[in-house]
């Protein structure tokens, strides 16, 4: 097909009008109405390959709010919350931040209120804990090394409160203790010392449930009173309940250890009457 743009009659005679124009920086309407060239195809063809004077190039308003798009969403706004602000579509705004990492979720007000009382609520207890510790320190320091006379009292309470007892309707004269605590283990074992009980009339048994670590909780339990754990009676396994929620659980949780004294009728006895002389001699007048 025929060039019909080149094959205007006027066309040669008018490029060279047409490009002096453009690079005297003359605008496209300015060249047309100079020259009488309405048809816009053939402007086109006169103007070719010559660029445009800098004044006649608008700003690109896409690049200002491209510019605008990504400053918003490094500010961490949503694709709602930067068409809303600037306008635009929603395809736009993916198209110029999808190179831009996707900010945190937003919280909701409630969100923040609740954040805000846990870190206040955080300090309070780092508060209270700091008072707690210094607490307990300052006690500690109060009591110091135990007399064999408060030993013996102490030893006696702890009994009465955690050991076994003799019933009226089932006679149990011996003396059996169970404690989780190992301090309180530590103790009582201190007071048999005391008692001048003898190693070989003391044995021990773990009491713990299925689910532990059974193996474990005897080595650990016989490294702390000092004895071999082939010593240990059997174990007594406690079958889990699924009804029952227990916290006692996880690493820490090492059973009940069970120390028994043999042949100890006698010194039971004697632990039930220092029991009620405690109890005699705490009392004062009115």
């Amino acid at each position: 097909m025929p060039n019909t743009h080149r094959n205007h009659p006027d066309y040669e005679a008018l490029r060279p009008q047409a490009v002096a124009l453009r690079r005297a920086g003359l605008s496209r309407r300015q060249i047309r109405d100079r020259l009488h060239v309405h048809n816009n195809d053939i402007l086109n063809r006169l103007l070719e390959g010559v660029p445009a004077p800098e004044w006649t190039r608008r700003p690109n308003a896409k690049d200002d709010l491209r510019e605008r798009a990504r400053t918003l969403r490094k500010a961490g706004r949503t694709y709602d919350e930067i068409q809303v602000e600037l306008g635009c579509s929603k395809s736009s705004i993916s198209l110029w931040v999808r190179d831009l990492p996707k900010p945190p979720p937003r919280r909701t007000p409630a969100e923040q209120a609740r954040i805000a009382r846990e870190k206040r609520w955080e300090h309070e207890l780092a508060v209270r804990d700091s008072e707690r510790r210094r607490t307990k320190s300052a006690a500690t320091q109060e009591v110091g090394e135990l007399s064999d006379r408060e030993l013996l009292f102490t030893g006696a309470a702890l009994y009465w409160a955690e050991g076994a007892k003799d019933k009226p309707y089932a006679r149990r004269e011996h003396v059996q203790f169970v404690n989780s605590d190992p301090g309180v283990i530590q103790l009582f074992l201190a007071w048999l010392r005391l008692l001048d009980v003898e190693p070989d009339r003391i044995a021990y048994r773990l009491m713990i449930h299925t689910t532990a670590d059974v193996e474990a909780a005897e080595r650990y339990w016989a490294g702390l009173v000092g004895v071999d754990v082939a010593t240990f009676q059997k174990t007594t396994l406690k079958k889990h309940n699924p009804k029952t929620v227990r916290k006692n659980v996880g690493e820490g949780y090492r059973g009940c250890l069970v120390i028994r004294v043999l042949q100890s009728a006698e010194l039971y006895r004697r632990i039930e009457g220092w029991w009620y002389g405690i109890v005699l001699g705490a009392k004062r007048p009115d």
